[in-house]
């Protein structure tokens, strides 16, 4: 069955706490939160006070996606306020292979993720260091976005890679995932769904959620 992680990026964040209680009694499986730095995308989210808030108030994995400049120097303090996942994004590092050592130094899980335009030959070397990949099927920084079709031959393909190389990586999807296209998605290869406005913009989280696990 697949992984729904909703992303807080389109929660209401004047109550938060109540919204993240919500969505861990609606069946979702992690809580998806997206580090915007104001450099590598162009919005300012929030840092590690947000983790370490909901760390308090739920009992899902949280999933933390780093969309920030050179990420080494905060990737411990996310870590010790709770994360239990953190993506980087190959784009965004100048030593790859040595930014993931460092998450899993932290005893945390470690992904990479990989905007539109970048090739799955960037990550084809250091597959051996990876948990997770998380495919970017919209360009980052702004959520509500549309997806982009040409993710699914991208999703297709990275799953032949890992099956080539033996690894167990999860591939996760952030960006336009909803109820009419979580099929084909799941289809290419995927397991771990990152949902916001697909969610969080519909009046009853548990039967969104039902409806997306239904409709893989």
């Amino acid at each position: 069955m697949g992984i729904i992680a909703p992303s807080i990026l389109s929660a209401d964040f004047t109550c938060l706490g109540e919204e993240l209680v919500r969505i861990e009694k609606a069946g979702a499986d992690w809580i998806h939160i997206d580090v915007m730095d104001g450099q590598f995308v162009p919005n300012i989210t929030y840092g590690p006070i947000i983790v370490k808030a909901c760390k308090k108030v739920t009992q899902l994995k949280l999933d933390v996606h780093l969309m920030i400049e050179k990420p080494d120097h905060i990737i411990p303090s996310f870590a010790k306020a709770g994360a239990d996942y953190i993506s980087v994004h190959a784009e965004a590092c100048t030593h790859l292979h040595r930014s993931l050592q460092l998450i899993k130094s932290l005893n945390v899980k470690a992904g990479v993720a990989l905007n539109p335009g970048t090739p799955l030959s960037s990550i084809e070397w250091i597959i051996d260091q990876l948990d997770f990949v998380l495919i970017m099927s919209v360009n980052p920084g702004f959520g509500g976005q549309n997806f982009i079709d040409s993710s699914i031959d991208k999703i297709s393909a990275l799953s032949r890679m890992l099956e080539e190389k033996h690894s167990n990586a999860i591939i996760q999807v952030d960006g336009g995932v909803n109820c009419d296209n979580i099929h084909k998605i799941h289809k290419a290869g995927a397991t771990s769904f990152v949902a916001g406005s697909a969610i969080f913009n519909t009046p009853d989280y548990k039967q969104t959620i039902q409806t997306l696990r239904q409709e893989m």
